[in-house]
Order: C-alpha cells, then sequence, then structure tokens
C-alpha cells in the first residue's frame, strides 16, 4: 500500500532521518496538519509505538527573522524544567535537505486546544472562571522565569525592546503589504512619538493567548497542560505580553474584537472582562499598568503585520489548513482600532 504525502512533510526524506532521530515511529506513519495555526505550520505525526508533533516554517517565501525553528526549540528545551508548562522536545533538525527547512519535533501533550466559541460554550461558568485564572498565573510564571538558571539571559537584547519592535515590524509590513493603507504610516509614527522611553525585561512569549494553549483537566479543573506556539518568544517588556493576550480578547458584554479568527472565544459567562484580567495581572505581579493603552496599540499594529503576511500567503495559494481567508479583513480593523487606542492614551 503507498502511504500518502503530506504537504511539507516529504515522505521518503522525513522517514530516513525519523529512522535514527525517532526510531519507535517506523516507516508507516501518518500525519496531519493540526488547524488553527495561521503561521508556522503543525503536524500530529502518528507512528508504530509512538505519537509526535513535528513543527515547521510555512511554505512559500519567507520573511528575513521570521520563523527561526532553532529559537522555538531552544526557549521550549529551556523552559522544561521551570513552572511554566510547556511540551517536551524530542529531536531538532537543522539540515535543510531533510524536509527543505529546519524543524523540531516535541511530544505530543494531551488536552483541548479551544478556538471556536462553541468549545469554549460546553464550559461552566465556574471552569471558565478557573481557566482565564490559570491562564492569568502562567503568563505571570512566563514573566518570573530565571534567565540566569535557563540560559536564557542572552535570548534577547536587554533594552531598546519596543523600539527595535516597531522597526522590524514596519520592516515585515513593507515586505508583506498586499495594499495601500495610509492608516498605518499614522500608526507607525505616533507610536513612536508616545513610545515609553524604558521598560522592564523579561521572557515574553509573544503571542499568548488561549488558543496557543493546552487545555486540560486532570481533576476535574481546566489546568493549562502547555503553552505553544512560541516563535515570537525573545526578552521584552511583559506588558507587551499582556497587551498581545487582550488584542485577542473580549469578555462577556464587551465589544467583540477586531480578529475574526478569535471572536467571541472568551465572551461567555464566567470568563472575566479585558479590565478585570489586567487588574489581576497588575495584583500578581505588582506591574504598573497605567500605559496599557499603548502597550495594546503597539500590539494591535504589531498583530496587522503580521496578518498581513498571512494574508499575503493566503493570496499567494501556499497556505496550509483553515482559517486564513478570515484573515485579510482584520488587517484595516486593527490599524484603526490602535490608532483610538493612542487617542486614550495621551488623554491620561
Amino acid at each position: 500500500m503507498t502511504l500518502p504525502e503530506v504537504r511539507g512533510l516529504p515522505r521518503e526524506p522525513f522517514s530516513r532521518w525519523a529512522r535514527a532521530a525517532l526510531p519507535r515511529l517506523g516507516d508507516g506513519w501518518t500525519a496531519e496538519a493540526i488547524s488553527g495555526g495561521l503561521s508556522n505550520i503543525t503536524y500530529r505525526v502518528r507512528g508504530g509505538e509512538q505519537t509526535v508533533v513535528v513543527r515547521r516554517p510555512p511554505l512559500g517565501r519567507l520573511l528575513p527573522s521570521a520563523h527561526d525553528m532553532g529559537r522555538e526549540h531552544r526557549v521550549l528545551t529551556a523552559l522544561a524544567h521551570t513552572t511554566v508548562p510547556v511540551p517536551q522536545t524530542l529531536a531538532f533538525c537543522e539540515d535543510t535537505d531533510v524536509i527543505g527547512v529546519p524543524f523540531y519535533v516535541m511530544a505530543e501533550v494531551p488536552g483541548d486546544v479551544f478556538r471556536e466559541p462553541g468549545e469554549t460554550a460546553h464550559l461552566t461558568a465556574i471552569e471558565r472562571k478557573a481557566l482565564s485564572d490559570r491562564l492569568v498565573a502562567v503568563l505571570a510564571a512566563i514573566h518570573c522565569v530565571d534567565l540566569d538558571a535557563t540560559g536564557l539571559r542572552d535570548f534577547g537584547r536587554p533594552e531598546g525592546y519596543l523600539e527595535r519592535q516597531l522597526r522590524r515590524w514596519r520592516g515585515q509590513w513593507d515586505a508583506s503589504r498586499t495594499r495601500e493603507l495610509p492608516a498605518m504610516d499614522r500608526l507607525v509614527d505616533a507610536l513612536q512619538r508616545q513610545r515609553p522611553l524604558s521598560s522592564e525585561v523579561t521572557l515574553v512569549h509573544g503571542d499568548y493567548r488561549l488558543d496557543n494553549t493546552i487545555v486540560s483537566r486532570p481533576k476535574g479543573t481546566p489546568e493549562v497542560a502547555a503553552v505553544v506556539d512560541w516563535e515570537l518568544s525573545t526578552l521584552g517588556d511583559p506588558l507587551a505580553d499582556l497587551a498581545t493576550w487582550l488584542t485577542y480578547y473580549s469578555g462577556p458584554g464587551e465589544d467583540g474584537t477586531a480578529v475574526p479568527i478569535a471572536a467571541g472565544l472568551t465572551a461567555h459567562e464566567g470568563f472575566p472582562t479585558s479590565a478585570e484580567i489586567a487588574a489581576q495581572y497588575a495584583a500578581a505581579t505588582g506591574r504598573d499598568t497605567t500605559r496599557l493603552h499603548y502597550y495594546r496599540a503597539f500590539t494591535d499594529f504589531r498583530l496587522a503585520a503580521i496578518l498581513e503576511g498571512v494574508h499575503a500567503r493566503y493570496l499567494s495559494g501556499t497556505s496550509v489548513g483553515p482559517g486564513y481567508d478570515r484573515v485579510g479583513p482584520s488587517v484595516p480593523l486593527l490599524v484603526e482600532r490602535a490608532l483610538a487606542r493612542l487617542a486614550q492614551d495621551r488623554a491620561q
């Protein structure tokens, strides 16, 4: 019987590599792209005695400095013995002769990934509150990681995070833009003018949100079993990490998010409001969140640049998995929302 090919994971070269790196997998493996990812591609690979998860960059043209598999593998491995829940790494391959790009393999973590409103609707209000509490606690744990003990002290530059990020994502926007959007120029200028001059530096996930976690119920109560999708992780400003989560978030009774891929996910009874999450994080960490409007504008801008790249890959026909058709309309909405947040920041 001829086993099917999987786009982005060529069978013969991957099998040759896996015989040494993953001997329990066997040659008769099957793979499926795990839905939900809008950037790097994640596969669940099932073999004779093992199920693993393989992560590789997206297909098509890649932007400079993006989709670094080595960095993802490094941070996951470094966090293995901390209080931050992450999947166990199993192997890293930087030989581009295998599947054409570097990739890494990690153990499968049992649990659920909540991506659609109907999935969180099955939780009770008490479970939703407990899950939100755990998400706040895990984010606080990420921002408390001992950089020296984990070997991550050189994982990013310790100063100038916001300035570098603004420069980087403006460059990514220019490299991937598919349309003219004058409001983006106004936004970048305003972000530069209002930028805080200094900030605390911690490990940051870079894309923290509910659907980048795996949720289990070991004792009946929802628990964050693992935080995944670390492709944007670096050393940076923890308030930008909090703001990233809130960029995707809308609690019950709040206006819907400008990002259709996350709309309604946390709008059910029991989930707190965005302001309540920010207050809970501030209480847990002791951090001052008075400039959160600025940070939320910054993360709206960054997400707009990221989604423009995703939209460009969708238009070129190199996307793998569902959801890409919902990305393009989010970009101008995010830019306008960011400008409104900066007006709030100025009014403080």
